[in-house]
């Protein structure tokens, strides 16, 4: 079974159509590339898949269950997160505790109990923080886990945004443009990281506009142009593609 599945999904902006009609699936372990030229409704895929935008029309489905329209929060909790291409980092937070902002989606102690205080809490406290910071470590950003978030480079930055997204706990993870603003060793780093994650159990979608990286990390790869799929395959299939060449590869050469 598909973990994810876009069936015929459209959104549409007044007069503007950023999606038509669009259908892919992601199968659990997979990493899958979505790419296209600037315009061609990535991200606006992206919102649309995490709850951001309603579809127009169409149907999202995630783990068996139909989530079309369904609240960020709601498929946070169900199991999905992602970043942005945007910072979206608490900058005057540690990068600590940033991570701890969304270990909160897993907190099982209500409000008023947290409140209150008392055993279990502090237990339940313990544990998060000893997972933020196992999170940090896998990052590269454990000796700097006090930093404040916006001292960071931009490079860690974007693998702080990461570690977010991970405590949440997601089985599904999209990534949006996760490799703007690095240096080649960044986006190497990078590559090794997002493969260590898929071997953690983690299936990605990953939007990202250096073609090198895609097609390396990448078992398949969704081509978008218009707001039409225009091709999918394997990164090998794909780079020959014509259509793509024309479209996307071919303008990025």
């Amino acid at each position: 079974m598909s973990l994810l599945v876009l069936d015929g999904v459209t959104k549409r902006f007044g007069g503007v159509t950023a999606l038509r009609q669009l259908s892919f699936t992601v199968a659990a372990g997979e990493i899958v590339g979505l790419i296209g030229p600037n315009g061609s409704g990535k991200t606006t895929c992206f919102n649309v898949i995490s709850g951001v935008l309603p579809p127009t029309a169409g149907r999202v489905t995630f783990k068996g269950r139909e989530v079309t329209g369904r609240s960020t929060d709601e498929m946070v909790r169900q199991g999905m997160a992602r970043t942005f291409q945007t910072t979206s980092l608490f900058l005057e937070f540690s990068a600590l505790e940033n991570v701890l902002v969304g270990r909160h989606a897993r907190y099982t102690t209500s409000p008023w109990r947290a409140i209150a205080g008392g055993a279990a809490v502090h237990r339940e406290e313990s544990e998060h923080r000893q997972r933020a910071r196992e999170i940090l470590d896998v990052l590269g950003l454990g000796a700097r886990a006090r930093w404040p978030a916006g001292s960071l480079s931009s490079a860690d930055q974007r693998r702080l945004m990461i570690g977010v997204a991970l405590a949440t706990r997601p089985e599904l993870l999209l990534l949006d443009e996760p490799s703007a603003g690095m240096v080649s060793q960044e986006r190497r780093e990078l590559m090794e990281l997002i493969a260590r994650l898929r071997d953690s159990g983690v299936t990605i979608v990953i939007v990202e506009h250096h073609m090198s990286l895609i097609m390396r990390i990448s078992d398949r790869v969704v081509v978008l142009n218009f707001g039409e799929k225009i091709a999918e395959g394997s990164p090998e299939v794909v780079g020959r593609d014509p259509t793509v060449v024309e479209a996307y590869l071919g303008q990025a050469r």
